[in-house]
């Protein structure tokens, strides 16, 4: 659906000039949901302007179908945008709201009052079509700049944060329901955000970047399991990181040596060192602890207790911290006291070498 090849944007000239895009490139496929993630600052905004029209790249090629749209002024690319306050017309009805796009483009008034419904019985908002935008709540008017925006049925829509202002519980909620939308309208979703846990609920695929660059692009699943840059593993979830020596790599197999001077296999990163000292990322819920001796070793320094899991707080032989993170079972007493011995083992193969 979109393809973008060696985009670039620069701000100012000279000693004053700011890259916010560095040579982005990503294709986004068509009926998916595709989430630019990353922290504020890091180009993801700036992107969704460039594909949205409302930002001039200084290089690059963007294309929609096929199309080069970078010519073409927003009003007439296949795209629409839902912002971060929504920009509702306090004046006008929720249907007057959704139906103001089609207005704008001349579709004859049966059709608009047909779409209009269509959108109203989407997000669930039939009862409330009369009512002005400024008597709803704020989910709620949430869910009627997403019908305004799909009312004209775009081919690409652009979601640039859309749930930061709303309360935790409410934004969960319209996780899910952004999903269902996505699903039944068969609609490109391109959605920005900071909030990891966001984008590992909704997205196909996730685009990780950082100060203007796209360091990782893949679903959730291998985005959280096998990050291949560290700015990914600690920017995505808790994750430990160890020093490490790598001995040996056979395809997406590492041989790795821990700081106890014990080996074990891990996942190896493509492009990444040969042999030589590397960084091992391991994931807290992927180790278990024991009484025992493991593959490292350390002193129990603190229990944490978070309800649904328990984390454990180890300092290792070697000095570095490590947390285990081990879901709590009815009736199950502690494993361990704080101040204990204890050992850190975990599975061939859930470690990942990491590219530095």
């Amino acid at each position: 659906m979109i393809e973008i090849s060696g985009l670039s944007k620069t701000f100012g000239s000279g000693a004053n000039a700011f890259t916010a895009l560095d040579d982005i490139n990503v294709e986004i496929r068509q009926n998916e949901f595709f989430t630019l993630l990353g922290p504020s600052g890091c180009g993801k905004t700036t992107l969704l302007r460039s594909i949205a029209g409302f930002v001039d790249p200084t290089k690059g090629s963007l294309t929609i179908e096929g199309q080069d749209v970078l010519p073409l002024p927003p009003y007439a690319r296949p795209v629409n945008t839902v912002f971060q306050n929504y920009a509702l017309f306090p004046h006008m009805t929720v249907a007057q709201n959704i139906g103001f796009g089609l207005e704008m483009q001349d579709r004859p008034k049966a059709e608009i009052k047909q779409t209009v419904g269509e959108m109203l019985e989407l997000v669930q908002m039939t009862a409330m079509a009369d009512r002005m935008t400024s008597q709803i709540s704020g989910g709620q008017q949430q869910r009627v700049a997403l019908a305004r925006a799909l009312a004209p049925r775009p081919k690409v829509l652009l979601l640039d944060e859309p749930l930061s202002a709303l309360d935790f519980k409410l934004r969960k909620e319209m996780q899910i329901e952004l999903k269902r939308l996505q699903s039944e309208t068969g609609i490109t979703f391109v959605f920005v955000t900071h909030d990891q846990e966001e984008a590992l609920t909704m997205s196909d695929r996730i685009a990780v970047m950082s100060a203007g660059r796209i360091l990782q692009i893949g679903g959730p699943k291998d985005i959280y399991d096998h990050p291949a840059e560290r700015f990914v593993a600690d920017f995505i979830g808790d994750t430990n990181f160890l020093d490490a020596t790598l001995q040996s790599v056979d395809g997406d197999v590492a041989t790795v040596t821990l700081p106890s001077g014990k080996s074990v296999a891990a996942r190896a990163v493509q492009g990444g060192s040969q042999s030589g000292a590397v960084t091992l990322a391991v994931r807290p819920e992927h180790a278990t602890l024991t009484k025992e001796s493991g593959l490292l070793d350390g002193v129990l320094q603190n229990i944490v207790y978070f309800g649904t899991d328990t984390h454990y707080h180890v300092t290792l032989d070697a000095g570095s911290a490590f947390v285990v993170r081990e879901q709590n079972q009815p009736n199950a007493g502690e494993l361990c006291e704080v101040g204990d011995t204890v050992g850190i083992s975990f599975e061939a193969g859930v470690g990942q070498v990491l590219r530095d």
